[in-house]
Order: structure tokens, then sequence, then C-alpha cells
């Protein structure tokens, strides 16, 4: 029974349906009528969690001793290996007791960062497009969004020049993303020296989500924001086990930097919840010291993922640059179709799921988001059902 006196917050309203439940509900339509799906929707990695992670958990859960409340600030054992993988990765020297806070996933820190910083209208820097953590975390504080848009032919990079003098002034927070998702951009070292620039000129603090540093191909090595002098004293970067270890459904992540920023988060997190379950924590200290042989493997996979979709797609007109980085490739559509429709099409057609650009801000629309999330047999199949439906890409022409 629907009772008109127990109403959702206010808060609640301001956010946009979350794209990726309304494909749920679409992809279990499908499978109903008795569609074979090709799911290349959500950023979900496929394969297991390597086996000694695996093992880890294994050993740890039969230990009583860790069948208790966890500390709220995440093991000793867990931010040393975080601080310790940041040494390794980037030369960038933490210290666990305060620049490093393990979190249930990196999106749940993302959104919680913006409850515990922004304050009812206070105004938030996003790019358009951007993975909706960026934006929907502010909204549910009450915050209000500038977004940010980004353009092709900036190669999706912030063009800090656009932004109005008034807006500048007033921004509390940057976030952003590179490498990126949806877009696949990467950005060069002296992009990342601007932006830190620009923060101090006006006081903005910076919240960076580095979760596919580790997705890197042919010789790329993103670049971390606590590399930059000047950063960590206004800035906390995210991370997460998701991707690069298949771990989405185990919940690990962290956040590190500034450790007055961190101490905020950790103030509210206190407030909600008592962290990640110990014996996952030691399952990800384990993840954090793998060889790079594994690492390897991972970037070929997704790798050779990539090479044969953009020369599949190309054998259907569309031209998309080689990524650098992520998971995934961000596709135009058809002249004179939206995001969405273009998906929709797709998805009734074909069987094949992809993300409409539009779910990730004003910014994506014209583009759909494919994820690298399936072996090449199964893309081959994409290729060939896109083809049997006549799905093209063909340039609007110019009169």
């Amino acid at each position: 029974m629907n009772l008109p006196w127990i109403t959702p917050a206010d808060r609640l309203s301001a956010l946009p349906p979350y794209v990726f439940a309304r494909l749920d509900e679409l992809k279990a339509h499908a499978r109903e009528q008795g569609l074979d799906l090709i799911d290349l929707g959500m950023g979900n990695p496929d394969g297991a969690t390597p086996q000694p992670v695996v093992e880890a958990a294994t050993q740890a859960l039969q230990n009583p001793a860790n069948h208790g409340y966890p500390p709220f600030e995440g093991t000793a054992s867990f931010r040393k290996a975080i601080t310790d993988w940041y040494f390794r990765r980037y030369g960038v020297e933490l210290d666990p007791d305060g620049e490093a806070l393990p979190l249930l996933g990196s999106k749940e820190g993302l959104a919680h960062l913006a409850i515990a910083y922004v304050n009812p209208g206070d105004l938030v820097l996003v790019p358009s497009p951007a993975y909706p953590a960026h934006f929907r975390g502010p909204l549910i504080a009450g915050g209000k969004i500038h977004q940010l848009i980004l353009k092709p032919e900036n190669d999706w990079l912030i063009d800090l020049s656009t932004i109005p003098e008034s807006v500048a002034r007033q921004a509390k927070i940057l976030y952003f993303n590179y490498p990126s998702n949806p877009t696949a951009a990467t950005a060069p070292r002296e992009f990342f020296e601007e932006v830190v620039a620009f923060a101090h000129k006006y006081e903005i603090m910076l919240v960076h989500d580095l979760c596919y540093a580790e997705l890197a191909f042919d010789g790329y090595q993103p670049t971390s924001l606590l590399e930059i002098p000047g950063a960590r004293e206004i800035s906390v970067e995210f991370h997460t086990l998701s991707k690069t270890y298949n771990m989405a459904g185990w919940r690990v992540g962290f956040v590190v930097g500034n450790r007055h920023i961190i101490q905020g988060l950790r103030t509210l997190k206190t407030n909600l919840d008592y962290g990640i379950f110990t014996a996952l924590q030691t399952a990800a200290e384990t993840a954090l010291n793998l060889p790079d042989m594994y690492l390897h493997e991972v970037q070929a996979r997704y790798r050779t993922r990539r090479d044969f979709l953009i020369e599949g797609l190309a054998k259907l007109g569309w031209d998309i640059p080689k990524t650098k980085a992520t998971m995934y490739l961000w596709v135009p559509c058809p002249p004179g179709i939206s995001s969405t429709d273009f998906a929709l099409s797709v998805l009734q057609q074909t069987g094949v799921v992809v993300t409409p650009g539009n779910a990730f801000g004003i910014g994506g629309e014209g583009y759909v988001r494919i994820s690298l999330i399936a072996d090449c047999d199964r893309l081959k199949q994409a290729l060939q059902r896109f083809e049997q439906a006549n799905i093209r890409y063909a340039p609007a022409l110019v009169s």
C-alpha cells in the first residue's frame, strides 16, 4: 500500500534515475523474452579473483580474532600495504596512520566525502560526462553542481579557462577522474599541474578518482595527483581493488592524501559503518602485494579486447581512437539518434547491452560506453549481431 504521508526526503528527488538500475530492468525483460544478452553495459570485470587473494581470505575466515568489529580506520597492516603500494607505484610516501583510509569500495567513499564536506548550497565542480558518484554524492548532500562540459576536440580534458571567475571563487570542491570513466581519456602531467595551481589560487579541494590507473596499455603510466608538488595540501585520491584485481563484489577501496580531509571522512564513517570485514582487508593486502606478472596479464586481457573491438567497429564505420587506459570504449552514436534511444535500439535488435552516455551527465549525450568485460568470442558475436541488424556509423553529411 502506498501511503501518501510516507514520502522520501527532498534530497532523493534531486537525483536523476540511476541508469544502471533502469538497465537491469530492461535486461530482465529481454531475458524473459528469451534473448541471449551480451552485457557490455556495466564496468563489472569478468573472471575470478586471483587465487592467492581467495586463499588469504579463506585462511583469515578461520581466525576467530577476525570475526569481531574491525577498527574504524582499517587494520594497521592494510593501511601499511596501501601506502607501500603507493610508494612502489608512484614514489609517493604516505603516512599509514593518517594519510590512508580503507573504504567499502571507492563509490561509497566518493559519495560520503561529499556528505562530510558539502553544505546545502555549496558549489561543486564536476566534469560532464563523469562517473555518477562524482555528482550524485554532492547532490545528496544538497550541493549545487556546476558542470564542466568536456569535449572531444579537447581530448575530453577539463578546460579550466572556461570556468567563469565568479564560479571559481564560489567553488568548494572539484571532482575529476583520469584515466576517465566513461570516456577513457587520459591526462598529461602538465594538466595535473595546472589543476593544482588553479585549486590553490581559488582555494578549492581536489578529489581525484584514480580507479583505472592500473588498467593502462602500451607503456602508458598514468599520473597520480599526489605526485604533483602542492597537491597533498588540498587533495585526496581514491582507488579501488574492483577493476585491477577482479574484486568488484568484495567492496574494497581506499582513499589517500591530505590527512585533515581524510579525518573528516573518517569522522562521518564512524557514525555510519564499522568498516571492511577484517578478513577482506587481509585478502586485500595480498592483492596489493601480488607480483606485477598478474597485473601484466590483466592489462594484456583488456588490451587484446580493446584492439579486437576497435578493429571490428571500424568495419562498421566507427573510427575509435586507441585508448591508453581503462576497460571502456567511448563510442559516438550514429547521427540523429540520442544516447538513450541508440542504447535501447541496440538492446532490442541485438541483445547487446551498452550504456547511454547521458547517464554520465549531459556532456555524455551522443555517445555510448562499451565495457570490455567479455572475451573476444563474445565480442565477435556482438559485432556480428550489429552487422546483421545493420547497426553502423555514418558521419553526418555537411551541406
